[in-house]
């Protein structure tokens, strides 16, 4: 009798998960209690205004990846408006903070049922979207790890082995070949059609609107630190803050761990830590994280609300 039942695995990997993030505590614990102890420092000169604009950034760097979403989905022949398809992207996002990240998948298809739908395309679609997204941002840090960082080869070694494995299976034909072995083209006769017509062109453009997405995502760390009052660098950092935010938010999504807790802090206060000092790089990891959180919470109670009208 196989002991390692699906119950089993599934609390083992919980159990994994909870040790990382309590390894990654104890590996910055000191770093945090100086970071907390000068937290009153940067509250008392918050800009609200400032915050107000990173939050705004931060979601207008999200829709070049819904756009793309909505192209793959027609793409692959599903007949969705852009709206709807928005509306359950943004709502999807807040997905990422269930273990397991599969509520993301279920959040869109869900909000996209009873559209005539091919439920195995739109599960393809978004693990596309995904794969893209990641591979756009480990490959956007590689020249800037490389100009910034080179006396530490580890980010960069990083940086292309994450571009590489994100974004391998997003090659139509690789992506294709995945889907059929992972049985989506059953769903319905014409869904192995509907793959094929995946072209390399629709890719190129989502490398185009996600290069812009990052970007806008580094403005909004830049907005975070004009809103803690440190002031902004030449403008070459908005390109730092952009690496960072993108290694980052990339390193969290590959940790597995639900909205990349405590690791995408830590990548952020690594990359960010020469630059602000230690605690202050914790101080805007975290603030930065509670922004794009009420941000993610005031888009999506929005279009939830619009679409419960509708």
């Amino acid at each position: 009798m196989n002991w390692l039942t699906p119950a089993r695995r599934n609390w083992l990997l919980l159990a994994l998960k909870l040790l990382i993030v309590a390894l990654v505590a104890w590996c910055v614990r000191g770093t945090v209690l100086d970071a907390v102890a000068r937290l009153g420092e940067y509250w008392r000169r918050l800009a609200p205004g400032w915050l107000l604009a990173a939050g705004g950034l931060y979601l207008l760097g999200l829709l070049p990846e819904g756009l793309f979403w909505h192209r793959v989905l027609r793409a692959l022949g599903q007949d969705v408006r852009l709206g709807p398809t928005l509306r359950a992207y943004f709502i999807g996002h807040l997905g990422k903070y269930v273990p397991g990240k599969a509520m993301v998948v279920v959040l869109r298809a869900g909000l996209l049922r009873g559209r005539q739908l091919d439920t195995g395309l739109v599960i393809a679609s978004v693990f596309l979207e995904t794969l893209t997204m990641m591979a756009v941002g480990a490959c956007l840090a590689i020249p800037i790890l490389a100009t910034w960082f080179s006396s530490d080869p580890r980010l960069l070694a990083a940086a292309i082995a994450l571009t590489v494995v994100a974004g391998l299976p997003t090659l139509p034909p690789v992506f294709c070949r995945l889907a059929r072995l992972l049985g989506v083209a059953r769903s319905s006769p014409q869904a192995a059609e509907r793959l094929a017509r995946l072209r390399y062109r629709t890719l190129a453009g989502g490398w185009l609107a996600m290069t812009a997405g990052w970007l806008l995502m580094g403005a909004s760390l830049w907005a975070v630190l004009r809103g803690m009052g440190i002031a902004a660098g030449p403008p070459e950092e908005l390109l730092l803050d952009t690496a960072a935010v993108a290694l980052a938010v990339v390193g969290g999504f590959v940790s597995m761990i639900p909205g990349g807790l405590l690791a995408r802090e830590a990548v952020l206060a690594a990359l960010l830590g020469g630059q602000l000092g230690g605690a202050a790089a914790i101080i805007v990891a975290a603030l930065l994280r509670l922004v794009w959180l009420v941000a993610e919470l005031a888009i999506s109670a929005m279009l939830y609300a619009v679409g419960k009208r509708d």
